[in-house]
């Protein structure tokens, strides 16, 4: 069973910048597809960035493009999620979590895709 351990979250004025790591247990890591997810208070839990297993490709949700980026590093078994020009609408906690399915060609946003989440990271940006 695979575990995942996100970090970086914090208190950043608007503007600002964070860099969240999504640290994963196991030898298998990079085989399988990433994503980060954020949930504010009284929201459902949306998707921001995906990532495939190779790091081929990469998908954004409309709010975050150009913005955020999302990468991995394989022999760290490690994904990050590179926030820069944050905005108070951003505030959340942060999720990364693990395709279900190994291999899968392409990035996928739908959450029933994924398992094995992480704890999540208070990121707050103030006005």
């Amino acid at each position: 069973q695979v575990q995942l351990v996100e970090s970086g979250g914090g208190l950043v004025q608007a503007g600002g910048s964070l860099r969240l790591s999504c640290a994963a247990s196991g030898r298998i890591f990079s085989t399988y597809g990433m994503g980060w997810f954020r949930q504010a208070p009284g929201k459902e839990r949306e998707f921001v960035a995906g990532i495939t297993w190779s790091g081929s490709s990469t998908d954004y949700a409309d709010s975050v493009k150009g913005r955020f980026t999302i990468s991995r590093d394989n022999a760290k078994n490690t994904a990050y999620l590179q926030m820069n020009s944050l905005k108070p609408e951003d505030t959340a906690v942060y999720f990364c979590a693990r395709n279900i399915e190994s291999w899968r060609r392409g990035v996928t946003r739908r959450i029933t895709d994924f398992a094995s989440w992480g704890q999540g990271t208070q990121v707050t940006v103030s006005s």
